[in-house]
């Protein structure tokens, strides 16, 4: 099926709903005469809120990477400013939480924020692990080097199943 530069656009319905907020306002950008054809966006001195989003409720989620080898499975996180006194690492049953604290961003000057894309505060991720690994603690690393935090866990030995003839 061909595309046609329509698929791409928004009806002009759609658009306008995409801009209304729940007080049916339209919160677009306008255009001015001043702006000669740029749009400016109206300044509000009201701070900018996410109805959706409760920082308390919702710890930031921590990106991971779970790999195996021959013998271990490793578990990655970036975790660049984290401390090491800020960082809680468990594992129960095969089930690996990671959490902590990323603090730093909060200045107390701040009187208003133009773009605030990192993440500060409160962080936790649990991982069900692929694989059966040993939780003793001579078996399981943990190291925290250049903002990356490495897991490593040696598997757990599997007999190769035995077959059970049937009579």
């Amino acid at each position: 099926m061909a595309r046609t530069n329509s698929d791409d656009l928004l009806m002009e319905d759609d658009l306008a709903a995409a801009f209304l907020n729940n007080d049916d306002e339209l919160t677009a950008p306008v255009e001015t005469e001043e702006a000669a054809g740029e749009m400016v966006i109206p300044e509000s001195d009201e701070p900018v809120e996410d109805e959706w989003v409760e920082t308390d409720e919702f710890p930031g989620q921590l990106a991971v990477d779970v790999y195996e080898t021959a013998d271990q499975l490793v578990v990655k996180a970036r975790t660049a400013g984290i401390s090491k006194s800020d960082l809680d690492v468990s594992i129960s049953d095969n089930i690996l939480t990671i959490s902590g604290v990323l603090s730093g961003g909060e200045d107390e000057q701040t009187t208003r924020w133009h773009i605030q894309e990192c993440y500060w505060g409160e962080f936790s991720r649990t991982i069900a692990l692929p694989v059966q690994v040993r939780e003793d603690e001579n078996s399981v690393k943990a190291e925290l080097k250049d903002g990356v935090l490495t897991i490593t866990f040696e598997k757990e030995k599997t007999e190769a199943p035995k077959k059970i003839e049937v009579q």
